[in-house]
């Protein structure tokens, strides 16, 4: 109701029975407008990350708005090289939406939280009128430390580096299309939202030397390449065989017309290392239960002078294409 976000008893409320219930530490009882936290170790870094989650369904296979919040903001955090630790949360609520739906994402929420080793430690909440909100939408920040030996970034790509995906790629977006137009699959298709800090940490013990990391959400691993192309100035490089896809998702592009190589992804990562650490950091994602369909998939060169950075594919069939990014909106509404 809208006197839930009225800053009166009724938010008061949702707070200690919801909120609260689910998820509250030290600092969120405390029950200021800030949470006051240790400051960072000499030497370390801060990283700082915000997002907004408004995806649609609310639930769905594998997951919900809420762990695909937290998941989405850890990973952010964690492509930096940081150690993510906290969390805020921002609830945007419309009228009428049920209680027992906005528990049940809070204690998914907990759960993911739980899982990547971070805590939930301020938030926010604000109630629309009734027909203006489409149920929730979730803005998470995320805070975390860098050591100081870590330096990651696009910019540090060079030609001759190889490129590494965490697992199969289209998951997700698949998922939310299933669901949103009712689709059957004769195989299930699940989210992958997944809490990748641990693997991350992993390859970077295992191959210290990794360039960059990055998330294919929106506009998939096309848009991630396209970027580290263009950071770097370099062209990027993947086997179209060497792309790990399951098969009912593969079967699901062809059938919508969807190139899977830009459809997002909410829990897989990659990554950019030098070639004599590419199967040390291989070894480390598929020691990871998030990593175990990790894949070698590419390698860095040296771009074409006259054409400029480039991201490209080599098909099945023997030929090279050129791996554009999305344009437009492939799919609303995924995250």
């Amino acid at each position: 109701m809208l006197g839930h976000g009225s800053g009166g008893s009724m938010m008061k409320r949702i707070i200690d029975e919801v909120f609260f219930e689910a998820y509250a530490g030290e600092e969120l009882l405390r029950g200021d407008d800030a949470a006051v936290l240790e400051a960072p170790a000499s030497g370390e870094r801060m990283a700082f990350s915000t997002d907004s989650f408004v995806v649609s369904p609310h639930f769905f296979p594998g997951g919900d708005i809420g762990r695909l919040a937290v998941c989405g903001t850890v990973n952010d955090v964690a492509t930096s090289g940081a150690v993510p630790k906290y969390l805020s949360c921002g609830f945007v609520l419309e009228e009428g939406y049920p209680i027992r739906n906005l528990k049940r994402i809070c204690a998914s929420m907990a759960d993911a939280a739980a899982e990547a080793g971070v805590r939930l430690v301020t938030g926010d909440t604000k109630v629309v009128n009734r027909g203006h909100g489409d149920g929730v939408f979730i803005n998470t920040t995320g805070i975390g430390f860098i050591p100081a030996n870590v330096n990651l970034g696009g910019a540090r790509i060079r030609p001759g580096d190889k490129i590494l995906v965490s697992g199969t790629l289209g998951d997700h977006g698949i998922t939310i299309m299933s669901c949103r137009e009712s689709l059957s699959f004769s195989a299930d298709v699940k989210t992958d939202a997944a809490p990748l800090n641990h693997l991350i940490a992993a390859v970077l013990k295992a191959a210290p030397n990794v360039r960059c990391f990055r998330d294919p959400t929106r506009g998939g691993i096309s848009s991630t390449l396209n970027e580290f192309a263009s950071q770097a100035q370099v062209d990027m490089v993947v086997d179209q065989d060497a792309v790990p896809v399951k098969p009912s998702v593969a079967g699901a592009c062809e059938m919508l017309g969807y190139d899977v190589m830009q459809v997002a992804n909410e829990g897989k990562i990659v990554c950019v290392v030098p070639a004599d650490e590419a199967q040390a950091a291989l070894e480390a994602m598929r020691s990871d239960r998030y990593g175990s369909d990790a894949a070698l998939i590419g390698e860095v060169r040296d771009m074409k002078l006259e054409r400029g950075p480039k991201a490209l594919i080599r098909t099945s069939i023997g030929g090279t294409r050129i791996l554009d990014m999305l344009v437009g909106e492939q799919l609303p509404r995924i995250c």
